[in-house]
C-alpha cells in the first residue's frame, strides 16, 4: 500500500486551473499489480494534465514508453512501443462513486486521488490482443486475417425480425403456388 501512495495527487491543495503531474511506470509498478504472466516490465512515463474547475476536474492521462511483452507465436520477449491518452472526469458530489468508466464522483473534501489503477488499466487497454514479435510480423498467416471484417454477432431482435419476415413471405409464396391450399381455403370458407 505504501507503494501506491507514490501515485497520489493531492487535489484538495490545488487551486483552480491547469496542473501537470508525472509518474514513472517501471518493473516495480507492474510487479505490484501482478501482471508478470503477460507483461514483463517496461519503462514508461505517465503524465497527467489536470484542469481543476469549480464543479469538476478534467484529467488527461498521457502514457508513453515501452513495455516488454511475450510473442504469441515464438514466445520470445520483445519491447513494444506504447502510447495512449485517455480522459477522466472527476465531478464533485455528496459521496465517492464511479458513475461510468470515465466519470468519477468525489466529495469536495477528498484530500487526494490515486491514479495507479487507472494508469495500469490504460496500459492494458493499449496492449494489442495479438502480440507478435516485430521479426514475425511479415510472416503472419492468412488465417490470422480470416476473421477480420466479419460480423461476430448479431442482435437477437434483428434476427427475430428477419426470421419472421422470411416466414411470412415464404407462407404467402407457398399459399399462392400450391393448389392444395386453394382447396383448404375453400373448405375453410364453407364453415
Amino acid at each position: 500500500m505504501k507503494f501506491l501512495k507514490n501515485y497520489n495527487i493531492d487535489v484538495i491543495k490545488l487551486k483552480e486551473g491547469k496542473h501537470e503531474f508525472t509518474f514513472p511506470v517501471d518493473r516495480e509498478f507492474f510487479e505490484h499489480f501482478e501482471a508478470a504472466e503477460f507483461l514483463h516490465g517496461g519503462k514508461l512515463q505517465a503524465t497527467i494534465h489536470l484542469n481543476k474547475l469549480t464543479s469538476l476536474m478534467e484529467a488527461t492521462f498521457e502514457i508513453q514508453g515501452e513495455v516488454t511483452l511475450t510473442c504469441d507465436r515464438s514466445l520470445e520477449e520483445f519491447d513494444f512501443p506504447l502510447y495512449t491518452d485517455e480522459k477522466i472526469i472527476y465531478k464533485y458530489g455528496l459521496e465517492e462513486a464511479e458513475i461510468t468508466e470515465d466519470v468519477f464522483m468525489i466529495t469536495r473534501d477528498t484530500p487526494s486521488i490515486n491514479v495507479a489503477q487507472l494508469i495500469y488499466e490504460f496500459i492494458l487497454l493499449a496492449i494489442p490482443a495479438k502480440k507478435i514479435h516485430p521479426d514475425f510480423v511479415e510472416e503472419m498467416d492468412e488465417e490470422d486475417f480470416e476473421g477480420e471484417g466479419e460480423l461476430v454477432y448479431i442482435s437477437d431482435e434483428k434476427f427475430e425480425e428477419e426470421s419472421t419476415e422470411e416466414d411470412d413471405s415464404s407462407n404467402e409464396a407457398d399459399e399462392s403456388t400450391d393448389p392444395r391450399w386453394e382447396i383448404l381455403k375453400k373448405l375453410k370458407k364453407k364453415d
